[in-house]
């Protein structure tokens, strides 16, 4: 469990009233922003994904924010009294905190391996059987990719801190490569048995957001990102 103290209770009071104001640091909202404002360029309003993350509210609790996993969501426990707003910047720290926690258990390339093998049983019956998976620092513009030729799959380092959910969804996009290069129908059908599919997307688009890249690898319609 992830948990935050509010140090003053009149201390988030003060930050919603500042929250307008320049040069006002708030917690990261990476994973739960919108779009920019297409007239005014601003930056996204925070954007909770009631789908994945249950905040409880409690009069009891005065001061602390914690949070927890709970199977497939994500409970985030706030003080009653707390506005909207603040609800939305204290989830979205709380969310990085807790994935900040569960990756510090980072997977040496001999894991990574046998993590992919282990996928490829799970979700593609062990039809891809890669000859090599190992993480590189050269793609920054991509998450992972893959050489059918060679069967060999790289992951980018920058997954590397992420939810484990998140890396097994990369690691089979990539597997699912070796058995189909491009990123036509038979391709996500493949996808489809892993059960995390859309989440794990959508925390890519976030981190890919945030960071201001040009696009999401392996996008549907793109063309393979397979080297």
């Amino acid at each position: 469990m992830a948990a935050e103290r509010d140090s003053h209770p009149s201390a988030s009071r003060r930050r919603a009233r500042a929250a307008s104001g320049p040069g006002v640091a708030t917690p990261s909202t990476r994973a739960l922003s919108g779009p920019p404002d297409p007239q005014t360029g601003g930056q996204p309003e925070p954007v909770l994904d009631r789908s994945t993350v249950e905040v409880r509210r409690s009069a009891r609790r005065s001061r602390t924010v914690s949070a927890y996993r709970e199977g497939d969501r994500t409970v985030v426990l706030i003080p009653a009294r707390m506005s909207h707003a603040e609800e939305q910047r204290w989830v979205a720290q709380m969310l990085d905190k807790l994935a900040a926690q569960e990756s510090r258990r980072v997977l040496g390339d001999d894991a990574l391996a046998a993590r992919a093998r282990e996928l490829s049983a799970a979700y593609l019956s062990g039809r891809a059987e890669p000859g090599q998976v190992r993480w590189v620092t050269n793609q920054n513009s991509r998450w992972g990719s893959c050489t059918p030729s060679e069967r060999t799959i790289r992951l980018s380092h920058r997954l590397q801190g992420m939810p484990e959910y998140v890396v097994d969804y990369v690691l089979l996009h990539e597997l699912a490569h070796l058995l189909v290069p491009d990123h036509g129908p038979r391709f996500w059908a493949l996808l489809e048995a892993y059960p995390r599919t859309e989440r794990a997307r959508g925390y890519l688009e976030g981190v890919a957001a945030a960071a201001r890249l040009p696009h999401i690898p392996g996008a549907r319609g793109e063309q393979p990102d397979c080297g």
